[in-house]
Parts: C-alpha cells; structure tokens; sequence
C-alpha cells in the first residue's frame, strides 16, 4: 500500500477493551462507485498516493489500513434524542474504521463511516445510507470547514448500488457509504452509558483515556480535580464550536447528547440547515414540532447537554465544583462568540466592551432587518475598510440608514486585521452560500442524469471561500494536545 512517510496509524482506542465497543465487520455491496476523495485531508494523514482502487478498497470494502485495528469497532454510548433517554442506542450503521495522526500538528484522529451496514446495534434499522444524505453531509462540512467551524471532515464518499426505501426521500432512491476524519467520536452518550450501568470505574477509566490523549495540558494527578479539569476542557471547546454554528448562520438540527463529542467537533450532519436570516426560531429538522433545537436555542441546548456529561462525572467530583464549571459556560460561550465574530468579519480584538457592543450592535442589527445572513458579512468584512464595498451591495439603502448607526459605531473601534479583505472573493459580486434550495438544486441533476457537475462546482466555489478566509491573520485555533 504506497502511504506516504507522514502516514503515522494507531490502535488508541482499542486499549479501552471490549467493554466500550464491539467488533464488527463491514457490508459487502453490489457497487463501488467513487463519488468523492478528500486529497486535501488525505495528504495530511498520509494517504494521498493511494489509487482510486487502492481507495476503493481501503473505503469501499474496508480492507484494514496497516497498523491500524484489524477489524472495524462499532462503539457503544447511549443519549438524550430531542431529551428523552435512550438506552438502545450505540453505532447502528457505522464503526471506527482506523485510527492515525494529522502529519501537521501530531493529533490523533479517527475514520469512522455511516453507512457501512448493520451493527449489534442497529435494532430495526438497514445500516445503510442514503447517496442524498451522503452528498447533503458532504456539503455540511465543507461549508463549515469553510466558514472556521471546527467540524469532521467528509474524507471519502463511495456509492454502493443499493435501492433503499426512506421516508423522508423519494423511493427507492440510491445507496451510499460515507467516512468521515475526526478528532474524536467519544461522545457525552458514551460516559452516560456507563453511568446507567453503574459502571462508575468504567467512567474513570474513559475519562482518564480522554484527557491522555486529546487533553494532556490538563492533566493533574488529583481524581476530582482532573474530573473538574476535564469538564471544563470539553465545554470551552464545545463553546467554540457553537459559537461558530451562530455566526455561520448554521443550525445543526439534531443536538443530542449522542452528537456531542469530547472534543467539541461539530459532527453527524442529519437535518442541517443553514439560516437564510437571523431568527432565532429557524429549525432544521421537520420533526422538531417545539422547535427544542431551533437556532437561538442552541448555546442553550449546549449546556443542557454539558449538564447531562457532568451528572456523568459525580462519582469522581464534588456536585459543588461541577456546578461552578458549568456555570462558567456562559461566560466562555459569550468570549468565544465575540473573538467568532471578530473572526468572520476579520477585526484585530479591541478590548471585552467593544467586543460586546460589536456582538449586540450586529446581532440586533440582523435580527431587525432580517438581512441576508451571509451577505452581511461578506458586505462588512475589514470593518470601515469596506465602507465603499457595502455601499455597491444589493443592502446599501439598508447601510446608508439609521438603522445601520450602532453597527457602524462598533466597527469603527475595530482596525482590520492583516489581508483581511486580499483574496480576490471579497472583490466578487456576492457571497458563497448553502441555502436549502440550492443543496436540492445541487442534487436534482445527480438524481435525474447522473451529473455531478454542479455539485464539483460549488464544491469549488467553497474551496475559494475557505482559502479566503484562511489567508487573514485572524485565525484562532484551539491548543493543540500533546502528541502521546
């Protein structure tokens, strides 16, 4: 197999033992059509140089990876789905593939799949997925990837030949197996699983697991403070992660414990949707009738979801401390969606209270007008420096009026950050965007004549958006753990 010298596998995961997840195998399928191979991302874990059959068989057939585990492993956790415990759930139609290391900054990272056939378990379910929920997921995270979210990565993309019947879809409609690269795929259901079982050491042992190898900096010999430690590290990332999901414009759709990772990575893209303009009542999902994971709810359910990790934690913590972490989340939630929106519209930091007067002063302003989203902050990106720009958008009269006087007000204490406004994106027209009604513009022509075109276009399209806000010196990454 001709990986490239920075390919680095591992096992980590199965030093657990058996009592957190199960052996499994991979579906055998009619078809092996590649739709989509990340190279990007390939190139940073060392696979890269492998053929598209060579890719084919490691992502179709799942042939192990060297070094890697021998046989796939479906993980076991439970969750609250929209808050009602659920004891039955566990990978139902996907597994952790093989483990490896990010040749760029010594992360571990898994490669774990959906799709990939029926587990123990998958109870009821087919254990297959949907080609348009593979191309929907596809788009999900490189337009958040795109936009500084911190989320999974759709690695590889394979369609498989089956008729499935959904429904949600139009059936029979086509078949798909997806593999995703993450930081993580522990998540909050994983550790209340062993607290339903009264497996109390087994929660130790899986917390311990998680601070050696994604938060050693917090490491402290200590079994109550390394609890606390631990929990205050998973909701500082998770509050990075949803302060993104806000000024993305991003509603997740599912935000059950069972979809909250350690890490905090955004995972598992089911019913997304990114929201035309600010309401915070706009909902992903057709099912969720109380609209319980609607936009403005979200920093919310974030912390219910924190809660429900830190009951996890009471055997090894006092209830008091646990407590004080997490009504420190608010405070971490509102820090990091101000240095967010520093980020999107490409500010140099000017201090906490010009920071929440830019936060409030956009935010009302948005929510007011119900202003294109996106196009607000392609129109504002440099602050003032973009005072000619905005004054050529479709928003202008909008801009020119006394409704835009606070938000001008907070952007002229911020000076722009370096290249903010260099890439050649911010001189187009208008801004990239992933409205529902161009993602199922992006498949009617996959569904009818098989035409991929204008999906690889936006793919693009994406790409540029991506570049261009990498190029500003404005980003703001999480503390890399330690290599282990």
């Amino acid at each position: 197999m001709p990986v490239s010298p920075v390919y680095s596998p591992s096992r980590r995961h199965a030093e657990l033992g058996p009592d957190f997840y199960d052996a499994v195998r991979a579906a055998e399928f009619t078809r092996h059509d590649l739709r989509w191979r990340n190279d990007r991302w390939a190139a940073r874990v060392g696979l890269d140089e492998l053929t598209d059959a060579e890719w084919l068989d490691h992502f179709g057939r799942f042939a192990p990876l060297p070094g890697s585990f021998e046989q796939p492993l479906a993980l076991r956790y439970h969750g609250h789905q929209f808050r009602s415990y659920n004891p039955d759930l566990g990978d139902g139609r996907g597994f952790l593939f093989a483990q490896l290391r990010d040749a760029e900054d010594g992360r571990l990272l898994d490669l774990a799949t959906k799709g990939s056939g029926r587990t123990p378990w998958s109870r009821t379910a087919d254990g297959r997925l949907t080609l348009k929920g593979g191309v929907r997921e596809l788009l999900a995270t490189e337009m958040l990837e795109a936009l500084g979210v911190d989320t999974s990565k759709t690695f590889s993309l394979v369609e498989t030949g089956e008729e499935l019947w959904r429904g949600d879809e139009s059936s029979p409609t086509r078949s798909c197996v997806l593999t995703r690269l993450s930081h993580s795929h522990i998540r909050i259901g994983s550790f209340q699983r062993l607290l339903y079982l009264d497996q109390h050491d087994n929660v130790a042992r899986l917390m311990d697991h998680v601070v050696r190898t994604y938060f050693t900096d917090v490491w402290v010999e200590d079994t109550a403070a390394r609890a606390l430690a631990f929990l205050e590290e998973v909701g500082r990332r998770v509050a990075r992660t949803g302060a993104r999901w806000m000024t993305a414009g991003f509603v997740h759709g599912v935000l059950n414990t069972d979809n909250i990772n350690v890490t905090g990575e955004s995972f598992d893209y089911g019913p997304w949707r990114f929201a035309p303009v600010l309401d915070p009542a706009f909902t992903a999902a057709y099912f969720d009738e109380t609209r319980l994971y609607a936009f403005g709810r979200q920093p919310d359910t974030l912390l219910w979801n924190l809660t429900r990790l830190a009951e996890c934690l009471l055997p090894l913590a006092p209830q008091d401390g646990l407590m004080k972490v997490l009504e420190g989340f608010g405070s971490e939630f509102r820090a990091r969606f101000a240095e967010a929106m520093r980020w999107r519209l490409g500010l140099e930091d000017a201090g906490e209270k010009a920071a929440q007067n830019l936060v409030g002063a956009v935010w009302r302003f948005l929510e007011g007008t119900r202003m294109p989203f996106e196009r607000f902050f392609f129109d504002w990106r440099g602050g003032m420096q973009s005072s000619h720009r905005a004054g050529g958008s479709a928003e202008a009269a909008t801009y020119a009026g006394p409704v835009f006087d606070e938000v001008r007000e907070a952007l002229m204490a911020h000076e722009p950050v370096e290249r903010a406004l260099s890439h050649s994106y911010f001189a187009s027209d208008a801004p990239c965007t992933m409205l529902i009604d161009e993602v199922e513009a992006l498949w009617a022509p996959i569904a009818t004549n098989d035409d991929w075109s204008p999906l690889k276009a936006k793919i693009a399209a994406i790409g540029v958006l991506r570049e261009a806000y990498s190029e500003a010196v404005v980003q703001q990454k999480m503390p890399n753990a330690k290599k282990v």
